[in-house]
């Protein structure tokens, strides 16, 4: 090849910075702008995309590098994941892993403290299903009403501050009828 300008231009275009300009969900693509210009559509770099994979699409205005085999932008695949001015990072210490959705939760995990959070975004709801049952060890604090389908089985003392209602019958508040006061037992409540 004896076109410089031709080389040249192949070379720059090796590797490219630039920014989503667009995003499509079906194929998978992404629109690239570096400097004037703007490619057409062009795959991202997942995490995973085999047996196992990720899906995670790219956002506009999401910084990228774009890489052309033989300086070929037609031939262009975006790597994400590079903070910017306009998207700065969203932790800012060694042993955090922090994901922040764009609705404002955040999932996290912490190796120097050793804990895990989850925050959802308010009215955000969790579902966990794990047919083959759930184990969980350590202490456990809730705060909130709890609704359970199903037996429970209790090994232990169970406290209670205000009341245990049974169909409808208060351990506090049930009255015995036909029990006079002294040694007497009552029956079973009624």
């Amino acid at each position: 090849m004896n076109d410089l300008a031709t080389l040249a231009r192949l070379i720059e275009n090796l590797i490219r910075f630039g920014t989503i300009a667009a995003v499509q969900m079906q194929p998978p693509r992404v629109q690239v702008k570096t400097g004037t210009l703007t490619t057409a559509w062009l795959p991202w770099i997942a995490l995973r995309a085999g047996a196992d994979r990720e899906w995670n699409p790219p956002t506009v205005n999401e910084q990228v590098l774009l890489f052309s085999p033989s300086g070929q932008l037609g031939n262009g695949v975006a790597l994400t994941g590079l903070f910017s001015d306009q998207i700065p990072a969203n932790g800012d210490r060694e042993g955090l892993h922090r994901f922040t959705y764009r609705d404002g939760t955040v999932i996290e995990y912490d190796s120097v403290a050793h804990h895990l959070n989850a925050t959802l975004t308010d009215g955000g709801t969790t579902n966990l299903v794990s047919t083959g049952g759930i184990n969980i060890v350590g202490n456990i604090t809730h705060k909130g009403n709890y609704t359970q389908t199903g037996d429970q089985n209790v090994t232990g003392k169970v406290t209670v501050s205000v009341d245990v209602v049974a169909a409808g019958i208060s351990l506090v508040k049930h009255l015995h009828g036909g029990v006079m006061p002294g040694s007497g037992k009552t029956g079973k409540p009624e």
